[in-house]
């Protein structure tokens, strides 16, 4: 079995690539960045000279590299599934941002391309990877605030500036995907997997992407989510667990900061505590599982089934909203 860290390549020099996953790369022994390539040879060059790696024409140099074992996408969403393909068929593992694909069709089959080929494909939403989440997990598993009873989850970001791919529906724009995902996957995270849709509602703009939404789905075992999400927000993320004997409430849930210690507050009838909690790197943290399953030594198929539960919601969102 190869040891050593992972040699990484990036197909973009995205935002999201820039702030927080190579940043996160240069924090981990797992994984080692080894070139770089982008539409603008400018930002690739940037990109190289801040993080200490190679910068490639094209993103076909980056698959062709001897010394990429696997590939970073932060593409637009709409592009993503085209490249992470042909990564595949490169014999390239993917850590792909999300949503790996704009449909569950297409999610499905690279993940079965992935497994055929013997090859880690993995969302790269991280979030759930926190140590903040984990801790509520377990104030749930004791019993803090009783049986849980409803969640409901919100994430919004303010506006984005013209020209914005995240407006342009041929890149597969639009909340659902950009924010959405979040408070959706949470709601799998604290519910359980077989979440039942039961109604849902898309704003739209000129363009005709997503702007804004919301969503009501249940568990189960019955236990009601209410979902919200949108870019013409000030900036929420958050999510609320109401339960029979208390109401547990978490912000800056999805996109902290890795020096933000997080705040669980905790009411109860005659009660109100606040737990302050170790900052937590969630992106370092992504990068170190993606590594161990290349490596062998992490399993991903509890991953693979949950994007792809995730992909069949945003499905059942997009075609059932009013």
């Amino acid at each position: 079995m190869t040891s050593g860290p992972v040699g990484m390549g990036v197909i973009s020099a995205a935002d999201i690539a820039r702030r927080r996953t190579a940043p996160a790369m240069a924090r981990t022994d797992s994984v080692r960045l080894v070139a770089v390539a982008a539409r603008a040879p400018q930002s690739a060059a940037a990109f190289a000279g801040r993080f200490g790696c190679e910068h490639l024409p094209d993103y076909a140099s980056v698959l062709d590299h001897p010394d990429v074992e696997a590939v970073y996408l932060p593409l637009p969403t709409g592009l993503r599934a085209a490249w992470i393909e042909r990564a595949l068929r490169a014999g390239k593992h993917v850590l792909s941002e999300k949503p790996l694909a704009m449909s569950h069709d297409s999610a499905r089959h690279l993940m079965r391309l992935a497994r055929d080929r013997g090859l880690v494909l993995v969302e790269n939403l991280v979030f759930p990877l926190h140590g903040q989440h984990r801790f509520v997990q377990g104030l749930l598993a004791d019993g803090v605030i009783g049986e849980l009873r409803g969640f409901a989850s919100e994430f919004g970001i303010p506006p984005r500036p013209a020209g914005d791919f995240r407006h342009d529906p041929g890149l597969g724009g639009g909340a659902l995907f950009e924010v959405g995902v979040y408070p959706l996957r949470a709601a799998q995270l604290f519910l359980g997997g077989e979440l039942r849709l039961h109604g849902a509602t898309l704003e739209y703009d000129d363009h005709g992407v997503d702007v804004a939404g919301a969503a009501l789905l249940s568990s189960a075992d019955g236990v009601s989510a209410q979902l919200g999400f949108g870019f013409r927000h000030a900036y929420r993320s958050g999510y609320t667990l109401w339960g029979s004997e208390g109401v547990l409430t978490l912000g800056r849930a999805f996109t902290p900061p890795e020096s933000h210690r997080p705040v669980v507050r905790v009411e109860r009838q005659d009660h109100v505590e606040e737990i302050t909690l170790p900052a937590d790197h969630q992106f370092v943290n992504g990068l170190e599982l993606f590594a161990q399953a290349v490596r062998g030594g992490k399993d991903t198929q509890a991953l693979t089934e949950i994007s792809l539960r995730q992909a069949a919601l945003v499905d059942a969102i997009r075609t059932g909203a009013s």
